[in-house]
């Protein structure tokens, strides 16, 4: 089978590295946590570059289920959570993501993420290996706000 698309990125130095893409597009330092008892200022962490990717690839199979069915959608938003959690003598994820489709009413939304998480390299990647939870956040609307 042909790839549609592959990248290379290289990490030098253990937890504490620096990562660069074959394409330089990815050129960052990156290091431990200061909640895993990392050094302050380090920033970036494999769980936030995880995070982003996670989160990136689940919003893009949204978007194409979206299209496929030729719905009228806002800018959908989905934001994933990593928690790292001691496992046996090791570690494990466990992932959360919110997402959020203007202009669909909640149920359509419910079912189009769950298309969505069957499209989705990462669901399909991490399927089994991980807990993932899938929140679909409702749409506030003025007759959600009570008035005095």
């Amino acid at each position: 089978m042909e790839p549609l698309y592959s990248t290379k990125v290289t990490a030098s130095g253990g937890r504490y590295s620096h990562i660069n893409s074959e394409d330089n597009t990815l050129n960052a330092e990156v290091g431990i946590a200061k909640e895993m008892g990392g050094t302050s200022g380090v920033s970036l962490s494999p769980e936030t570059l995880f995070a982003g990717g996670f989160a990136a690839s689940f919003n893009n199979a949204l978007n194409i289920v979206i299209r496929r069915k030729k719905i009228e959608a806002g800018k959908t938003n989905t934001t994933a959570e990593v928690s790292v959690f001691k496992y046996g003598s090791g570690y494990k994820f466990n992932v959360q993501l919110e997402v959020e489709i203007p202009g669909v009413d909640y149920a359509d939304a419910e079912d189009l993420v769950k298309e969505a998480h069957q499209v989705s390299a990462y669901s399909y990647a991490t399927n089994g290996n991980i807990d993932v939870t899938v929140v679909v956040k409702k749409e506030v609307v003025a007759e959600d706000y009570m008035y005095f």
